[in-house]
């Protein structure tokens, strides 16, 4: 009771499906605006991409574009939820420090473009990734 009580069991899964359909969501609609508008949104990512140094960088963007479009629908279905978590983890992170973590911590208000949201993501999708992982996994 160090940090007061415990949730309430019976509450547990409803809040854990919140969670879980909203970052499907959230992930789903960021893939869509950016397909919806492939040229510039997707080739710009993939030049972009490119002048970082990653080969075939517009086979990257597209890859992620397409992943940030399914595996949303297995977190929604509930089928292979740590699979689709992981690989959106990959994802978050990897953005997060190639152009979040340079314009610091907040998104808005006391700095612009900062890496908050993307912690608050990966937080979401690491917890219904533990949640969801195969019994032998959670040792």
């Amino acid at each position: 009771m160090l940090f007061g009580p415990r949730a309430h069991a019976d509450r547990l899964e409803f809040s854990l499906s919140i969670v879980r359909v909203t970052l499907a969501v959230l992930v789903f609609i960021h893939g869509a605006f950016r397909a919806s508008q492939w040229d510039p949104h997707v080739t710009g990512f993939g030049e972009w991409l490119s002048s970082l140094g990653f080969p075939m960088g517009l086979y990257w963007a597209g890859a992620v574009t397409v992943y940030e479009l399914i595996g949303p629908l297995f977190i929604l279905a509930r089928r292979y939820v740590t699979l689709a978590a992981l690989g959106h983890i990959c994802i978050i992170g990897l953005g997060m420090v190639l152009v979040h973590l340079p314009a610091g911590w907040f998104v808005v208000g006391a700095g612009r473009n900062g890496m908050e949201y993307s912690v608050l993501l990966l937080a979401g999708l690491i917890a219904i990734a533990w949640a969801y992982a195969p019994r032998g996994a959670r040792a």
